[in-house]
């Protein structure tokens, strides 16, 4: 058994990431409709992070994927600011570290790319996550930064880099 790998998302990966993220979504209940699960790029992440200063990454252990996360320029928001983005994990990763290396990378890169902010939108539910972030020092702010489309999200989080 290999250690798992967090490595850059390649075009062979879409359909991969795609169930994954689904598949975690509908794991803890969140509506289909104003959140990432609705997102036409679920499809087709590799195309979505071939743009300027983004990047996504996924996390391979034995040749399977078993979680990911990027990060992007906020949409629709003058400034600049990154977003932590469809970060989500399958079970068989959770509780083991795991997230934190996927942050580690994303943040690192994120400082590469000279941002100066990291946002991120959450469930309110999602309480795991949350204390990840305040971890690394997200703290919560009133309101949605950006328009990401995902207005079910009830939880905003910001961290300067």
């Amino acid at each position: 058994m290999n250690a798992p790998i967090i490595r850059p998302i390649q075009p062979k990966d879409n359909v991969q990431v795609a169930k994954i993220i689904r598949s975690v979504l509908e794991d803890f209940n969140v509506p289909k409709v104003g959140t990432a699960y609705a997102d036409v790029s679920l499809d087709c992440m590799f195309e979505t992070y071939q743009k300027p200063r983004a990047a996504y990454f996924v996390l391979e252990e034995n040749g399977k994927l078993i979680g990911g996360g990027g990060i992007a320029q906020l949409d629709n928001y003058e400034g600049n600011v990154c977003e932590l983005q469809k970060m989500y994990f399958l079970d068989e990763a959770r509780g083991r570290g795991l997230g934190t290396q996927m942050i580690d990378i994303c943040l690192k890169k994120a400082k590469e790319f000279g941002y100066e902010k990291c946002y991120l939108e959450t469930m309110s539910y999602m309480e795991a996550a949350q204390k990840l972030y305040k971890k690394y020092g997200f703290h919560y702010i009133d309101g949605a930064m950006g328009d990401t489309g995902h207005h079910a999200c009830g939880v905003n989080m910001l961290l300067d880099l």
